[in-house]
């Protein structure tokens, strides 16, 4: 057994998961013939077993345990311009747009830009650059005037706080979306949850 599974193992005595029976069982059965409890069988188990640890522990993580609570939000009537630099203040490439009682009713993004300034080819800033170098004046001149309402998507594609990773995944892949506002019960804005968070939380659960 290779160096790079003796530093997986050391850094599963460290990393604080939890083994369960089920991951022993699971680690065992991926084990072919018959199994002799030697040292190096035993390493081989513990090793399968960390692995399987891992993955049911990025299963269970749920939304709350991940998401961002502090979540930059525009109302409908939010121009545009405001909007835009919210954005760029913050570093965020999409915001929710919620209602006077913090009830989510969409969300926009860079994409909505892009495709309002007929961006659609292929939605990134470089692309806005070209046209707004072939045109004669500047592409977002025609949307000066306009608020969040006017170009957000909605509905928006929203996640319970109990929401579980797996799920959140196969949502985002699914609507080919890179973000979903978290709500109560009530559909108000309690946080945001990323591609990026959920990348985060996967790592750190493999983290020593």
């Amino acid at each position: 057994m290779g160096n790079e599974e003796d530093d997986r193992v050391k850094r599963g005595s460290t990393a604080g998961v939890e083994l369960k029976e089920e991951d022993i069982m699971a680690a065992m059965q991926e084990i072919h013939g018959y199994l002799d409890i030697t040292p190096g069988d035993f390493k081989q188990i513990y090793i399968l077993a960390y692995q399987h640890a891992l993955e049911r522990l990025s299963r269970e993580l749920t939304a709350a345990e991940i998401m961002t609570r502090k979540v930059i939000s525009v109302t409908a009537d939010t121009p545009l311009a405001e909007v835009a630099e919210a954005m760029g203040k913050r570093g965020v490439s999409g915001v929710p747009v919620v209602d006077d009682q913090g009830r989510v009713v969409g969300v926009i993004s860079e994409k909505d830009f892009l495709r309002s300034m007929g961006v659609k080819d292929s939605q990134n800033f470089m692309t806005l650059v070209a046209s707004c170098l072939r045109s004669k004046g500047c592409v977002a001149l025609p949307i000066k005037k306009q608020a969040a309402g006017d170009l957000m998507s909605t509905p928006a594609v929203t996640v319970t706080p109990e929401a579980r990773m797996r799920d959140m995944a196969e949502l985002f892949t699914q609507r080919r979306i890179n973000r979903a506002p978290v709500t109560d019960k009530e559909g108000r804005l309690v946080g945001i949850v990323t591609r990026g968070d959920l990348i985060r939380a996967t790592l750190q659960g493999a983290r020593p």
